[in-house]
Protein backbone atom coordinates (compact mmCIF):
# COMPACT_ATOMS: atom_id res chain seq x y z
CA UNK A 1 0.00 0.00 0.00
CA UNK A 2 3.05 2.17 0.92
CA UNK A 3 4.69 1.22 -2.49
CA UNK A 4 1.17 2.37 -4.16
CA UNK A 5 0.56 5.52 -2.56
CA UNK A 6 3.94 7.03 -2.82
CA UNK A 7 4.36 6.04 -6.25
CA UNK A 8 1.47 7.82 -7.24
CA UNK A 9 3.03 10.70 -5.54
CA UNK A 10 6.17 10.83 -7.77
CA UNK A 11 3.94 10.60 -10.24
CA UNK A 12 2.14 13.93 -8.80
CA UNK A 13 5.37 15.86 -9.42
CA UNK A 14 4.60 15.51 -13.06
CA UNK A 15 2.22 17.86 -12.84
CA UNK A 16 2.54 19.79 -9.85
CA UNK A 17 5.00 23.08 -10.22
CA UNK A 18 5.79 24.70 -6.77
CA UNK A 19 5.73 28.16 -6.25
CA UNK A 20 8.91 29.72 -5.21
CA UNK A 21 7.48 32.96 -3.98
CA UNK A 22 4.65 31.81 -1.25
CA UNK A 23 1.99 34.43 -2.57
CA UNK A 24 3.14 34.15 -6.19
CA UNK A 25 0.72 33.17 -8.81
CA UNK A 26 -0.20 29.13 -8.76
CA UNK A 27 2.29 27.15 -11.45
CA UNK A 28 0.83 27.69 -15.12
CA UNK A 29 1.21 24.29 -16.16
CA UNK A 30 -1.54 21.25 -16.73
CA UNK A 31 -2.67 21.38 -13.19
CA UNK A 32 -3.46 24.44 -13.57
CA UNK A 33 -5.53 24.34 -16.49
CA UNK A 34 -9.26 24.02 -16.78
CA UNK A 35 -9.11 20.42 -18.80
CA UNK A 36 -6.80 18.53 -16.57
CA UNK A 37 -9.38 17.82 -13.83
CA UNK A 38 -11.33 14.88 -16.18
CA UNK A 39 -10.86 11.93 -14.21
CA UNK A 40 -10.43 10.65 -10.51
CA UNK A 41 -6.89 9.25 -11.64
CA UNK A 42 -6.30 12.92 -12.25
CA UNK A 43 -7.71 13.65 -8.75
CA UNK A 44 -5.65 11.00 -7.11
CA UNK A 45 -2.48 12.33 -8.72
CA UNK A 46 -2.96 16.21 -7.21
CA UNK A 47 -4.40 14.95 -4.04
CA UNK A 48 -0.65 12.56 -4.16
CA UNK A 49 0.73 16.04 -5.08
CA UNK A 50 -0.64 18.07 -1.92
CA UNK A 51 0.96 14.93 0.27
CA UNK A 52 4.06 15.73 -1.22
CA UNK A 53 4.22 19.59 -0.16
CA UNK A 54 4.64 18.06 3.34
CA UNK A 55 8.19 16.47 2.11
CA UNK A 56 10.28 19.44 2.62
CA UNK A 57 12.60 19.67 5.09
CA UNK A 58 10.94 22.16 7.20
CA UNK A 59 7.97 19.60 7.57
CA UNK A 60 9.75 16.36 7.14
CA UNK A 61 13.66 15.22 7.93
CA UNK A 62 14.18 19.01 9.47
CA UNK A 63 11.92 17.96 12.62
CA UNK A 64 15.86 17.40 14.49
CA UNK A 65 17.33 20.88 13.18
CA UNK A 66 13.95 22.58 14.51
CA UNK A 67 14.94 21.23 17.67
CA UNK A 68 18.45 23.22 17.62
CA UNK A 69 16.22 26.05 18.22
CA UNK A 70 15.90 24.99 21.60
CA UNK A 71 18.00 23.79 24.52
CA UNK A 72 18.14 20.16 23.21
CA UNK A 73 20.77 20.65 19.81
CA UNK A 74 23.16 22.86 17.84
CA UNK A 75 23.52 22.85 14.59
CA UNK A 76 27.26 22.81 13.16
CA UNK A 77 25.74 23.91 9.84
CA UNK A 78 23.38 26.66 10.83
CA UNK A 79 20.54 24.23 8.68
CA UNK A 80 17.45 26.73 8.52
CA UNK A 81 19.66 29.30 10.01
CA UNK A 82 18.82 28.28 13.39
CA UNK A 83 22.40 29.93 15.35
CA UNK A 84 21.20 33.17 14.21
CA UNK A 85 17.62 32.33 14.97
CA UNK A 86 18.76 31.19 18.63
CA UNK A 87 21.59 33.89 18.76
CA UNK A 88 19.05 36.55 19.07
CA UNK A 89 19.33 37.82 15.28
CA UNK A 90 15.58 37.04 14.31
CA UNK A 91 14.75 39.63 11.65
CA UNK A 92 12.56 39.80 8.39
CA UNK A 93 15.84 38.96 6.67
CA UNK A 94 17.43 36.10 8.54
CA UNK A 95 15.88 33.84 6.15
CA UNK A 96 16.57 29.96 6.83
CA UNK A 97 13.22 28.87 8.33
CA UNK A 98 12.25 32.12 8.79
CA UNK A 99 11.37 32.39 4.87
CA UNK A 100 11.37 28.47 4.22
CA UNK A 101 8.84 27.63 6.34
CA UNK A 102 6.61 30.56 5.62
CA UNK A 103 7.34 29.15 1.79
CA UNK A 104 6.60 25.96 1.52
CA UNK A 105 3.76 26.57 3.80
CA UNK A 106 1.91 27.96 1.46
CA UNK A 107 3.14 26.05 -1.37
CA UNK A 108 0.70 23.39 0.36
CA UNK A 109 -1.91 25.70 1.22
CA UNK A 110 -2.02 26.40 -3.32
CA UNK A 111 -2.14 23.03 -4.10
CA UNK A 112 -4.57 21.79 -1.52
CA UNK A 113 -6.82 25.44 -2.61
CA UNK A 114 -6.75 24.21 -6.11
CA UNK A 115 -7.58 20.71 -5.66
CA UNK A 116 -10.57 21.98 -3.31
CA UNK A 117 -11.71 23.96 -5.87
CA UNK A 118 -12.00 21.46 -8.73
CA UNK A 119 -13.49 18.68 -6.57
CA UNK A 120 -15.96 21.18 -5.95
CA UNK A 121 -16.83 21.68 -10.00
CA UNK A 122 -15.86 17.84 -10.71
CA UNK A 123 -19.59 15.66 -11.93
CA UNK A 124 -17.39 12.52 -13.21
CA UNK A 125 -19.46 9.07 -12.44
CA UNK A 126 -16.55 7.93 -11.21
CA UNK A 127 -16.06 9.51 -8.27
CA UNK A 128 -19.35 9.17 -5.72
CA UNK A 129 -20.28 12.37 -3.29
CA UNK A 130 -18.84 10.19 -0.30
CA UNK A 131 -15.39 10.03 -2.24
CA UNK A 132 -15.21 13.65 -3.37
CA UNK A 133 -15.60 14.73 0.62
CA UNK A 134 -13.11 12.21 1.76
CA UNK A 135 -10.63 13.95 -0.65
CA UNK A 136 -11.51 17.44 0.40
CA UNK A 137 -11.03 16.13 3.78
CA UNK A 138 -7.85 14.82 3.04
CA UNK A 139 -6.72 17.95 1.62
CA UNK A 140 -8.09 20.10 4.27
CA UNK A 141 -5.98 17.86 6.82
CA UNK A 142 -2.86 19.19 4.86
CA UNK A 143 -4.07 22.60 5.00
CA UNK A 144 -4.69 22.45 8.63
CA UNK A 145 -1.49 21.04 9.31
CA UNK A 146 0.89 23.64 7.52
CA UNK A 147 -1.67 26.66 8.65
CA UNK A 148 -0.41 25.70 11.89
CA UNK A 149 2.92 25.80 11.19
CA UNK A 150 1.99 29.35 10.17
CA UNK A 151 0.03 30.03 13.23
CA UNK A 152 2.17 28.94 16.38
CA UNK A 153 4.99 30.76 14.85
CA UNK A 154 3.58 33.91 12.81
CA UNK A 155 0.64 34.43 14.31
CA UNK A 156 -1.18 36.90 11.74
CA UNK A 157 -0.86 35.54 7.96
CA UNK A 158 -2.37 35.99 5.05
CA UNK A 159 -5.59 33.46 4.95
CA UNK A 160 -6.19 32.05 1.12
CA UNK A 161 -8.18 29.41 0.75
CA UNK A 162 -8.74 29.87 -2.67
CA UNK A 163 -6.52 29.62 -5.97
CA UNK A 164 -4.29 32.76 -6.33
CA UNK A 165 -4.60 35.03 -9.55
CA UNK A 166 -3.83 38.29 -10.97
CA UNK A 167 -6.10 40.03 -9.14
CA UNK A 168 -6.25 38.35 -5.86
CA UNK A 169 -2.22 37.92 -5.41
CA UNK A 170 -1.78 40.18 -2.80
CA UNK A 171 -2.72 39.51 0.27
CA UNK A 172 -3.73 41.07 3.80
CA UNK A 173 -2.72 39.50 7.02
CA UNK A 174 -5.82 37.54 9.17
CA UNK A 175 -5.84 37.81 12.64
CA UNK A 176 -4.29 34.50 14.23
CA UNK A 177 -7.92 34.18 16.24
CA UNK A 178 -9.11 33.65 12.28
CA UNK A 179 -6.45 31.33 11.24
CA UNK A 180 -7.20 29.20 14.36
CA UNK A 181 -10.92 29.43 13.47
CA UNK A 182 -10.35 28.08 9.93
CA UNK A 183 -7.77 25.37 10.79
CA UNK A 184 -10.26 24.10 13.31
CA UNK A 185 -13.20 24.29 10.26
CA UNK A 186 -10.41 22.62 8.01
CA UNK A 187 -9.89 19.42 10.88
CA UNK A 188 -13.51 19.35 11.66
CA UNK A 189 -14.63 18.74 8.35
CA UNK A 190 -11.57 15.80 8.54
CA UNK A 191 -12.98 14.60 11.02
CA UNK A 192 -16.59 14.18 9.98
CA UNK A 193 -15.51 12.82 6.57
CA UNK A 194 -12.10 10.78 6.57
CA UNK A 195 -11.91 7.26 7.13
CA UNK A 196 -12.90 6.47 9.91
CA UNK A 197 -10.37 3.62 10.43
CA UNK A 198 -6.85 4.11 12.35
CA UNK A 199 -4.34 5.59 10.18
CA UNK A 200 -1.90 2.13 10.09
CA UNK A 201 -4.88 0.62 8.21
CA UNK A 202 -5.24 3.22 5.78
CA UNK A 203 -2.46 3.16 3.20
CA UNK A 204 -1.07 6.08 3.85
CA UNK A 205 -4.03 8.69 4.00
CA UNK A 206 -5.02 10.65 6.83
CA UNK A 207 -7.69 9.57 8.69
CA UNK A 208 -10.63 10.88 11.01
CA UNK A 209 -8.18 10.05 14.40
CA UNK A 210 -5.19 11.62 12.38
CA UNK A 211 -7.54 14.66 12.45
CA UNK A 212 -8.64 14.39 15.88
CA UNK A 213 -5.11 13.98 17.05
CA UNK A 214 -3.76 16.96 15.42
CA UNK A 215 -6.71 18.95 16.16
CA UNK A 216 -5.34 18.25 20.05
CA UNK A 217 -2.02 19.19 18.91
CA UNK A 218 -3.32 22.48 18.06
CA UNK A 219 -5.56 23.35 20.53
CA UNK A 220 -3.33 22.41 23.62
CA UNK A 221 -1.36 25.21 21.82
CA UNK A 222 -3.72 27.48 21.88
CA UNK A 223 -5.14 26.92 25.39
CA UNK A 224 -1.86 28.78 26.85
CA UNK A 225 -2.39 31.86 24.80
CA UNK A 226 -0.01 34.41 24.80
CA UNK A 227 0.82 34.34 28.73
CA UNK A 228 1.10 30.66 29.13
CA UNK A 229 -2.10 30.53 31.21
CA UNK A 230 -4.37 27.25 30.31
CA UNK A 231 -7.61 27.78 29.03
CA UNK A 232 -9.59 25.07 30.91
CA UNK A 233 -12.42 25.27 28.47
CA UNK A 234 -10.04 24.62 25.70
CA UNK A 235 -8.22 22.13 27.49
CA UNK A 236 -11.31 20.53 27.67
CA UNK A 237 -11.71 19.86 23.78
CA UNK A 238 -7.97 18.19 24.30
CA UNK A 239 -9.07 15.67 26.58
CA UNK A 240 -12.28 14.86 24.74
CA UNK A 241 -10.34 14.32 21.19
CA UNK A 242 -7.69 12.41 23.14
CA UNK A 243 -9.92 9.87 24.55
CA UNK A 244 -11.28 9.40 21.65
CA UNK A 245 -7.66 8.63 19.68
CA UNK A 246 -6.64 6.58 22.73
CA UNK A 247 -9.45 3.92 21.36
CA UNK A 248 -8.11 2.84 18.25
CA UNK A 249 -4.13 3.15 19.16
CA UNK A 250 -1.23 1.45 21.12
CA UNK A 251 2.27 2.11 22.02
CA UNK A 252 4.41 0.09 19.81
CA UNK A 253 6.26 -2.58 21.76
CA UNK A 254 9.64 -1.12 21.33
CA UNK A 255 10.41 2.86 21.22
CA UNK A 256 12.56 3.10 18.57
CA UNK A 257 10.14 0.73 15.93
CA UNK A 258 8.13 3.77 15.06
CA UNK A 259 11.28 5.55 13.62
CA UNK A 260 13.08 2.76 11.36
CA UNK A 261 11.47 1.66 7.76
CA UNK A 262 10.88 -1.98 8.53
CA UNK A 263 8.95 -1.39 11.48
CA UNK A 264 6.95 1.64 10.60
CA UNK A 265 4.28 -0.09 8.45
CA UNK A 266 1.18 -1.12 10.38
CA UNK A 267 2.90 0.26 13.58
CA UNK A 268 -0.15 0.42 16.03
CA UNK A 269 1.39 4.04 17.35
CA UNK A 270 1.73 5.95 14.34
CA UNK A 271 -1.16 8.11 13.49
CA UNK A 272 0.06 10.26 10.58
CA UNK A 273 3.89 10.07 8.85
CA UNK A 274 5.21 12.03 5.84
CA UNK A 275 6.11 8.65 3.52
CA UNK A 276 9.06 8.53 1.41
CA UNK A 277 10.08 5.50 -0.75
CA UNK A 278 13.36 4.51 -2.05
CA UNK A 279 15.19 4.72 -4.50
CA UNK A 280 13.36 7.61 -5.94
CA UNK A 281 11.75 8.91 -3.14
CA UNK A 282 14.47 9.48 -0.05
CA UNK A 283 14.87 11.61 2.80
CA UNK A 284 18.51 12.34 4.10
CA UNK A 285 18.17 10.91 7.85
CA UNK A 286 20.88 9.16 7.84
CA UNK A 287 23.65 11.17 6.11
CA UNK A 288 22.49 13.91 7.58
CA UNK A 289 22.33 13.03 11.07
CA UNK A 290 24.44 9.94 11.35
CA UNK A 291 27.33 10.96 8.73
CA UNK A 292 27.32 14.76 8.63
CA UNK A 293 25.98 14.75 12.47
CA UNK A 294 24.26 17.78 11.25
CA UNK A 295 21.88 17.71 14.49
CA UNK A 296 24.19 17.43 17.96
CA UNK A 297 22.24 17.21 21.11
CA UNK A 298 23.80 19.17 24.60
CA UNK A 299 24.63 17.95 27.53
CA UNK A 300 22.07 19.77 29.37
CA UNK A 301 19.57 17.56 26.94
CA UNK A 302 21.76 14.42 28.07
CA UNK A 303 21.45 14.87 31.96
CA UNK A 304 17.85 15.47 31.49
CA UNK A 305 17.31 11.82 31.22
CA UNK A 306 16.82 9.82 34.48
CA UNK A 307 18.63 6.89 35.68
CA UNK A 308 16.62 3.78 35.42
CA UNK A 309 15.56 3.95 39.18
CA UNK A 310 13.81 7.49 38.34
CA UNK A 311 15.99 9.48 40.09
CA UNK A 312 17.27 12.11 38.18
CA UNK A 313 21.16 11.62 36.71
CA UNK A 314 23.63 12.95 39.43
CA UNK A 315 21.11 12.25 42.55
CA UNK A 316 20.66 8.49 41.91
CA UNK A 317 22.73 6.04 43.76
CA UNK A 318 22.80 4.73 40.37
CA UNK A 319 24.85 7.43 38.25
CA UNK A 320 28.23 6.59 37.24
CA UNK A 321 30.58 9.95 35.60
CA UNK A 322 32.64 7.27 34.21
CA UNK A 323 30.14 5.61 31.79
CA UNK A 324 27.18 7.94 31.79
CA UNK A 325 25.14 6.10 29.89
CA UNK A 326 24.63 3.21 32.07
CA UNK A 327 21.50 2.42 34.03
CA UNK A 328 19.97 5.48 32.33
CA UNK A 329 16.48 6.09 30.64
CA UNK A 330 16.76 3.60 27.74
CA UNK A 331 15.42 6.42 25.86
CA UNK A 332 18.58 8.16 26.14
CA UNK A 333 20.73 5.13 24.35
CA UNK A 334 17.97 5.03 21.94
CA UNK A 335 17.51 8.75 21.19
CA UNK A 336 21.58 9.95 21.26
CA UNK A 337 24.57 8.60 20.53
CA UNK A 338 28.35 9.46 21.96
CA UNK A 339 30.96 9.80 19.26
CA UNK A 340 29.62 7.64 16.60
CA UNK A 341 26.36 5.26 15.99
CA UNK A 342 26.81 2.05 17.42
CA UNK A 343 23.48 -0.65 16.72
CA UNK A 344 25.75 -3.49 18.32
CA UNK A 345 26.34 -6.48 17.05
CA UNK A 346 29.37 -4.49 15.03
CA UNK A 347 26.97 -2.13 12.80
CA UNK A 348 28.69 0.74 13.83
CA UNK A 349 29.56 3.62 11.62
CA UNK A 350 32.18 6.27 11.63
CA UNK A 351 30.94 10.03 10.97
CA UNK A 352 32.72 11.64 8.74
CA UNK A 353 32.40 15.19 10.46
CA UNK A 354 33.26 16.49 13.92
CA UNK A 355 30.69 15.41 16.65
CA UNK A 356 31.18 19.20 18.23
CA UNK A 357 28.77 18.71 21.77
CA UNK A 358 30.01 14.92 21.46
CA UNK A 359 27.04 13.46 20.83
CA UNK A 360 24.77 12.80 17.81
CA UNK A 361 21.19 12.16 17.08
CA UNK A 362 20.55 8.27 17.19
CA UNK A 363 17.22 8.24 16.99
CA UNK A 364 16.17 7.89 13.07
CA UNK A 365 19.02 6.57 12.04
CA UNK A 366 18.41 2.90 10.65
CA UNK A 367 20.84 0.26 10.56
CA UNK A 368 19.89 -1.39 7.99
CA UNK A 369 21.03 1.71 5.80
CA UNK A 370 24.75 1.74 6.86
CA UNK A 371 27.12 2.75 5.72
CA UNK A 372 25.71 6.19 6.05
CA UNK A 373 26.77 8.60 3.19
CA UNK A 374 25.50 9.52 -0.37
CA UNK A 375 24.32 6.39 -1.16
CA UNK A 376 22.39 5.74 1.77
CA UNK A 377 18.49 5.15 0.66
CA UNK A 378 16.50 6.90 3.45
CA UNK A 379 13.17 5.72 3.32
CA UNK A 380 12.18 6.23 6.69
CA UNK A 381 8.16 8.02 7.01
CA UNK A 382 8.21 11.23 8.89
CA UNK A 383 6.00 10.55 11.82
CA UNK A 384 4.32 13.62 12.46
CA UNK A 385 1.55 12.18 14.84
CA UNK A 386 2.06 9.47 16.95
CA UNK A 387 0.27 7.99 20.29
CA UNK A 388 2.56 8.97 22.39
CA UNK A 389 2.29 12.05 22.18
CA UNK A 390 -1.36 11.86 22.65
CA UNK A 391 -1.08 10.25 26.13
CA UNK A 392 1.33 12.88 26.82
CA UNK A 393 -1.10 15.26 25.67
CA UNK A 394 -4.20 13.78 27.42
CA UNK A 395 -2.12 13.81 30.89
CA UNK A 396 -1.14 17.77 30.22
CA UNK A 397 -5.13 18.67 29.91
CA UNK A 398 -6.56 16.52 32.48
CA UNK A 399 -3.56 17.59 35.09
CA UNK A 400 -4.63 20.99 34.47
CA UNK A 401 -8.31 20.30 34.57
CA UNK A 402 -8.75 17.76 37.60
CA UNK A 403 -5.25 17.65 38.86
CA UNK A 404 -3.22 13.97 38.98
CA UNK A 405 -5.79 11.96 38.90
CA UNK A 406 -5.81 8.05 38.51
CA UNK A 407 -6.07 8.70 34.84
CA UNK A 408 -3.14 10.60 34.53
CA UNK A 409 -0.70 8.63 36.34
CA UNK A 410 -2.34 6.10 33.77
CA UNK A 411 -1.68 8.02 30.78
CA UNK A 412 2.02 8.71 32.26
CA UNK A 413 2.90 5.10 33.66
CA UNK A 414 1.60 3.51 30.29
CA UNK A 415 4.43 5.85 28.45
CA UNK A 416 7.38 4.81 30.96
CA UNK A 417 6.64 1.11 31.60
CA UNK A 418 7.16 0.45 27.73
CA UNK A 419 11.10 1.67 28.37
CA UNK A 420 11.08 -0.54 31.62
CA UNK A 421 10.83 2.99 33.73
CA UNK A 422 9.16 2.60 36.95
CA UNK A 423 6.07 4.50 37.55
CA UNK A 424 5.33 7.86 39.35
CA UNK A 425 4.85 7.44 42.78
CA UNK A 426 1.69 8.67 44.44
CA UNK A 427 0.94 11.96 46.03
CA UNK A 428 2.20 14.35 43.49
CA UNK A 429 0.68 17.81 43.22
CA UNK A 430 -0.82 18.82 40.31
CA UNK A 431 2.29 21.50 39.95
CA UNK A 432 4.74 18.46 40.71
CA UNK A 433 2.91 16.52 37.90
CA UNK A 434 3.06 19.28 35.44
CA UNK A 435 6.49 19.50 36.12
CA UNK A 436 6.79 15.54 35.40
CA UNK A 437 4.79 15.74 32.47
CA UNK A 438 7.55 18.41 30.87
CA UNK A 439 10.12 16.14 31.91
CA UNK A 440 8.41 13.79 30.23
CA UNK A 441 7.73 15.40 26.69
CA UNK A 442 11.03 16.81 26.45
CA UNK A 443 12.71 12.78 26.89
CA UNK A 444 9.74 11.05 24.77
CA UNK A 445 9.58 13.46 22.00
CA UNK A 446 12.99 14.76 21.56
CA UNK A 447 14.32 15.93 18.18
CA UNK A 448 11.06 15.55 16.93
CA UNK A 449 10.20 19.56 16.26
CA UNK A 450 8.41 19.86 19.14
CA UNK A 451 10.30 21.29 21.46
CA UNK A 452 9.91 24.77 20.23
CA UNK A 453 5.79 24.52 20.44
CA UNK A 454 6.29 23.76 23.96
CA UNK A 455 8.40 26.63 25.41
CA UNK A 456 6.89 29.12 23.14
CA UNK A 457 3.12 27.93 24.22
CA UNK A 458 4.15 27.69 27.80
CA UNK A 459 6.11 30.89 27.48
CA UNK A 460 8.97 30.30 29.16
CA UNK A 461 11.33 30.62 25.89
CA UNK A 462 13.28 33.32 27.81
CA UNK A 463 13.74 31.67 30.80
CA UNK A 464 15.15 28.62 29.49
CA UNK A 465 16.85 29.77 26.40
CA UNK A 466 18.74 32.23 27.83
CA UNK A 467 19.63 29.82 30.49
CA UNK A 468 21.45 27.53 28.01
CA UNK A 469 25.42 27.62 28.24
CA UNK A 470 26.39 24.56 27.27
CA UNK A 471 26.26 25.24 23.02
CA UNK A 472 28.67 26.57 20.45
CA UNK A 473 26.57 29.85 20.26
CA UNK A 474 25.56 32.10 22.65
CA UNK A 475 21.58 32.18 23.33
CA UNK A 476 19.62 35.25 23.00
CA UNK A 477 15.97 35.44 23.25
CA UNK A 478 13.50 38.84 23.72
CA UNK A 479 9.99 38.42 24.14
CA UNK A 480 8.98 39.78 20.12
CA UNK A 481 10.27 36.59 19.48
CA UNK A 482 7.71 34.41 20.76
CA UNK A 483 5.71 36.03 17.35
CA UNK A 484 8.05 35.95 13.89
CA UNK A 485 9.00 38.25 11.45
CA UNK A 486 6.99 37.56 8.38
CA UNK A 487 9.92 37.47 5.40
CA UNK A 488 10.48 40.88 3.93
CA UNK A 489 10.24 39.38 0.82
CA UNK A 490 6.61 38.66 1.19
CA UNK A 491 6.12 42.39 2.50
CA UNK A 492 7.87 43.97 -0.69
CA UNK A 493 6.14 42.02 -2.88
CA UNK A 494 2.38 42.74 -1.40
CA UNK A 495 3.00 46.50 -2.95
CA UNK A 496 2.35 47.78 1.22
CA UNK A 497 -0.75 45.40 1.26
CA UNK A 498 0.83 42.76 3.72
CA UNK A 499 1.81 44.62 6.84
CA UNK A 500 5.00 43.68 8.95
CA UNK A 501 4.32 41.67 12.87
CA UNK A 502 5.02 43.99 15.91
CA UNK A 503 8.01 44.74 16.80
CA UNK A 504 9.81 44.08 13.64
CA UNK A 505 9.13 47.24 11.95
Amino acid sequence: MKKKFITALMLSGLFLGSCNSALDLNPLDQIASDNYFGKKTDFDNALAGVYASLQSEAFSYGMPFRDCLTDNGYNQFNSGSVNEIVGGNLNPTTGGYETGIYNDAYVGIGRANRLIEKLQGYNGSDMNDAEKKNMEAEARFIRAFVYFQLYSIYGEVPLVLTPLSLENQRQPKESAENILKQIRADLDFGIANLAAKPYFNNGGHATSSSAKALKARVLLFAAYGDKGVPDLAILKEVKDLCTDVMKEYTLSTAFENVFRDATQKNNPEIIFSVNFLAPNNTAPWDMYLGDWIAASPLQNLVDTYECKDGLPYGESPLTDRANPFKDRDPRLSKTIFVDHPDFGGGKIHTPSNPRPTGYGVLKFLDPANLPFGFSTLSQQDAVVLRFAEVLLMYAEAQNEIAGPDPSVYDAMNTLRSRVQMPGFPAGYTKEKMRERIRHERRVELAFEGLRHYDLIRWHIAGEVLNAVKDSKVPYHFEDKFYRWPLPQTEIEKSAGVLIQNPNYK
